[in-house]
């Protein structure tokens, strides 16, 4: 069965719908309260951006969730999980440090915020998935642990998966550091007609 897809144009004209009213429509359409039990922990995964970057969802429009998530019954919380490289969503501290100055402070998502992964991104769990590539992926203990899960994903254009920001939000961006570097990992081959032992591959 195809999935059901909802489309709108994200102009925003003062004698139209706002921005902020299609959100909430498109929440209304999706019925949190279908899987969302009364009081249940609600995480809402999505991608605060590093610092600087303005291509992440507008705050304005994620508080839009969280209040239609919270009137559900729901508790919900915003999550993500730190990065493999060097930036600022590193380590936990730095992740939330970047996620309020890129406005994503309680105060204004009406959300806390919690880092899924750890201090350093090593709090996982092993998921048994048995696909082609991966028989167990570790995936980070607060998303896996999370009772219900609400995605948000912003996308853009990716040169190596296309829609990068959809597709990695949950394949990547759920995993632990662990689990992040099991996905990039590159399994070297050797060709024993051609190699001549000088061990650069064991370098590199």
């Amino acid at each position: 069965m195809p999935a059901k897809v909802f489309y709108t144009d994200s102009q925003s004209r003062s004698h139209e719908e706002s921005n902020l009213a299609k959100v909430a429509r498109l929440c209304d359409a999706l019925n949190f309260k279908k899987f969302i039990k009364k009081n249940e922990l609600t995480a809402v995964k999505l991608h605060f951006g590093e610092y600087g970057n303005d291509t992440h969802l507008n705050p304005t429009l994620v508080r839009q969730v969280i209040n239609k998530i919270t009137a559900a019954g729901g508790k919900p919380f915003l999550t993500d999980t730190t990065t493999l490289y060097s930036g600022s969503r590193h380590n936990a501290v730095d992740h939330l440090q970047t996620a309020y100055l890129q406005g994503f402070a309680p105060s204004v998502v009406a959300a806390p915020v919690v880092i899924a992964d750890g201090l350093f991104g090593d709090n996982d769990v092993p998921v048994r998935i048995n696909c082609k590539h991966f028989k167990e992926v570790h995936i980070a203990t607060e998303i896996s642990k999370a009772p219900s899960l609400v995605v948000l994903s912003h996308f853009k254009g990716h040169q190596m998966a296309g829609f990068g920001g959809a597709i990695k939000n949950l394949a990547m961006g759920g995993a632990s550091v662990r689990g992040k570097r099991e996905q990039h990992a590159t399994h070297v081959s050797v060709n024993e007609d051609t190699c001549i032992g000088c061990g650069k591959c064991v370098r590199a």
